[in-house]
């Protein structure tokens, strides 16, 4: 029998061009009170651009707190899965989502796991026929009000990795012959953790052999160029 196939793909540029956070935000809230939280946050976030880890942690908490805070959970929820839909529709990248179609064709399980809210990667995740997203959850309080504080920690680094062990001890495990091949594609050291976890992990970022992650294989190295063919000797 062969090995179960599970790929897990990394959302802000990988399955997309650029992140999505900001102008996430700016379409809820407006860019106006975006850009205040930016200004009152603007010490921390270059800290936390230049040091990462736990930093990012919470100064992205932050800003999501400064911005989400009272807002309604249920109507944000709904701005939210539009919000994904179109952003994909508009920075979707056709060589990533290729390969994302490679592994559904041949019956892998294909996970989106993400930094990003799930409020709005999950409506993506199920547009794209996902079998699983694990994303940054964001907490609503008794009242049905946002608090913009994480539900559970950031999903980032380290993370990513226990996240994506406990859906497959979930959903991949119980009905395995064998433990599970895990393809991952990321494109940034956040990313680092999760590759560095998978039997194959492959770079999809715009920097190449200068990036954080490049002592892993390319997507191009691996793909034609749309990057729809591939080895499979894996999965037999």
């Amino acid at each position: 029998m062969s090995r179960p196939v599970v790929a897990a793909f990394d959302f802000d540029g990988t399955l997309t061009r650029g992140g999505s956070v900001w102008p996430y935000l700016s379409a809820m809230v407006g860019p106006g009170k975006v850009l205040f939280a930016g200004l009152v946050l603007a010490p921390k976030l270059v800290w936390a651009a230049l040091v990462g880890g736990s930093a990012a942690d919470r100064t992205k908490e932050a800003l999501f707190t400064r911005t989400l805070a009272g807002l309604d959970a249920a109507e944000l929820e709904e701005r939210s899965a539009a919000f994904g839909e179109a952003h994909y529709r508009r920075h979707g990248r056709a060589d990533v989502r290729a390969r994302f179609e490679w592994h559904r064709s041949r019956g892998h399980r294909v996970v989106i796991v993400s930094a990003s809210p799930v409020i709005y990667v999950g409506a993506v995740a199920a547009a794209l026929g996902a079998d699983g997203v694990l994303a940054t959850r964001l907490e609503s309080d008794g009242e049905g009000r946002m608090t913009g504080r994480y539900d559970g920690g950031n999903c980032r680094g380290e993370e990513k990795v226990a996240r994506l062990r406990a859906w497959i001890d979930a959903h991949v495990r119980p009905e395995a012959d064998g433990e599970p091949y895990v393809w991952a594609y990321g494109n940034s050291r956040g990313d680092l953790w999760l590759l560095d976890a998978a039997d194959i992990g492959v770079d999809v970022g715009r920097l190449g052999y200068v990036g954080k992650l490049r002592r892993f294989p390319r997507l191009s190295d691996l793909t034609g160029a749309n990057g729809s063919t591939g080895s499979d000797s894996a999965t037999r």
